[in-house]
């Protein structure tokens, strides 16, 4: 009998040691489980601990709590000023209703592709309707603003909540981006010989003006030479001609011997000596 008892026992411990880890399930902090029984949503816990469940029967989903990022797949985006742009996005989102979200999505998988659907259509739908220049501008921060604003009311039924979508980069694809390159480097090359001509132009301009300058200056300068001149010679006529009057004969024989000093360098020369020129060095005393 004694026998019988202590197998039961022992029958009743396996039992419960088997059975009670089945019957408790621990969420920590940073999840929230859903319990479901045959599909069916039991439970929803949120909070942080030890909670009980039905051994063997039911089954506990855990979800992630905090905020995620998802990263949707680039892809190109025909802008208004019909360019083909690639954009690559991401959005921050969070689990903010876990019993919506497991009877709407199911699970994670299903989530994700849900999410990358709606805001891919809202970042295509709301970046063709500007031109490039606006997305890659200032102006892209509004257009996400945006995209978030749309995402959120669209996934709010599914239990998803969107926190914010954002891009990684916008670029152009290959042959757009080597087209609008060649096109670039050929308006700077225009740009720059446009330049250069206007360059040739105005060094020209301030060649000719310096030039100009310089033929007054010199026209000026000749003009003022000869107006000095002028008056010198007057002035020397002036003397001359006082010096004559004082005394005529000393005059002739000063200007005899200026051109004596002039015409005789020491050379030979050969005179007529009846010519009036030689009368002072003929007859000194006359």
């Amino acid at each position: 009998m004694m026998a019988k008892i202590v197998g039961v026992v022992i029958i009743l411990a396996v039992l419960f040691l088997v059975i009670l880890p089945s019957a408790f399930f621990i969420v920590d902090e940073t999840k929230q489980a859903v319990v479901l029984r045959f599909g069916e949503i039991k439970q929803v816990v949120t909070k942080a601990g030890l909670h009980v469940k039905a051994p063997f029967i039911d089954k506990v989903v855990k979800l992630e709590k905090r905020f995620q990022m998802y990263d949707v797949k680039p892809d190109v985006i025909y802008t208004a000023d019909k360019k083909n742009v690639v954009v690559d996005t991401f959005a921050v989102w969070r689990i903010s209703d876990p019993k919506v979200f497991i009877e709407s999505l199911k699970n994670l998988a299903v989530a994700k592709t849900r999410i990358d659907d709606v805001v891919y259509s809202h970042v295509r739908d709301i970046f063709a309707k500007h031109q490039f220049d606006e997305i890659v501008s200032e102006k892209r921060e509004a257009l996400l603003q945006e995209v978030t604003k749309r995402s959120k009311r669209d996934l709010q039924d599914f239990g998803v909540e969107i926190l914010s979508v954002r891009v990684k980069r916008t670029d152009l694809p290959d042959e757009t981006l080597n087209a609008v390159f060649n096109r670039m480097k050929s308006e700077r090359y225009q740009k720059a010989a446009a330049i250069r001509a206007e360059g040739s132009r105005e060094a020209q301009k301030i060649t000719s003006d310096a030039d100009r300058q310089v033929r007054i200056i010199e026209a000026e300068a000749q003009k003022k030479a000869e107006e000095l001149k002028g008056e010198g010679e007057a002035i020397a006529y002036e003397i001359y001609a006082s010096a004559y009057s004082q005394d005529p004969e000393f005059f002739s024989f000063w200007r005899s011997l200026q051109a004596y000093r002039k015409a005789i360098p020491g050379d030979y020369i050969i005179l007529d000596e009846r010519s009036e020129f030689l009368k002072y060095l003929l007859n000194p005393t006359q």
